[in-house]
């Protein structure tokens, strides 16, 4: 998968670039800052993305 083609954004984001942009992978999810998107990403395994989704769904965080 070209992790360059894929990059989203949420739609409660405003216009401006102040941003996490996220990035589906075969295995997890790849994250980025949408202000510098040239300096890389960080990809997480899918269990842990799933695991942070989650937190911050419920309010932990």
């Amino acid at each position: 998968m070209n992790v360059e083609s894929a990059w989203r954004k949420s739609s409660y984001s405003q216009a401006e670039a102040n941003c996490v942009e996220v990035a589906d992978l075969p295995a997890g999810a790849a994250v980025r800052d949408s202000k510098h998107p040239d300096a890389g990403h960080l990809a997480f395994p899918a269990a842990e993305w799933a695991g942070l989704l989650g937190a911050v769904r419920t309010g932990r965080l």
